[in-house]
């Protein structure tokens, strides 16, 4: 699959109605601007079921320009700045072949809220993103969910034991 080329221009039509808030852009676009990232953001949903974002959340708020910014106070500029990377990986993920479920993911669990610290959680790979976009491909899974391969195991089995009556 190539490589997205995201340009702060390209992201800026799509993101145009906030896109003066955040001037950490760059940071964002520069991180995802990567073969493997990109790929790591894929392997999330197919290999673990897990957000995209969970693929390379580490990573990313490991980024200190990134990470101080989202540490700030103004919870209202840190989500903006959240948003817009949720619209990154959107147009990452739509350019691959995906598509939004409408569903959210967990990538960490949220700590009760205090007005003097900005939001974060407290467990889970993510510090700072509560929620993540899920995606599925536009060609359909290649993996069946545990939760459809367990209800063939039940049903199975009560296959078997009413033969063996």
């Amino acid at each position: 699959m190539p490589t997205v080329t995201l340009t702060r221009r390209g992201f800026r039509d799509d993101a145009r109605s906030w896109m003066s808030s955040i001037n950490r852009i760059d940071a964002v676009l520069e991180f995802f601007n990567d073969e493997e990232r990109q790929q790591r953001v894929a392997n999330s949903e197919i290999h673990h079921d897990r957000p995209a974002l969970a693929g390379v959340v580490r990573e990313l708020e490991a980024n200190p320009e990134i990470h101080r910014f989202l540490g700030e106070i103004s919870f209202q500029k840190s989500k903006r700045l959240r948003q817009a990377i949720g619209v990154v990986v959107r147009i990452i993920m739509e350019a691959r072949g995906w598509r939004k479920t409408g569903r959210k993911g967990s990538p960490g669990v949220a700590a009760p809220r205090k007005s003097s610290q900005p939001g974060h959680n407290t467990g889970g790979l993510a510090l700072w993103f509560i929620r993540a976009e899920r995606y599925e491909l536009n060609s359909g899974t290649p993996y069946r969910s545990v939760r459809d391969r367990c209800r063939e195991l039940d049903t199975n089995s009560e296959l078997e034991s009413s033969e063996g009556e």
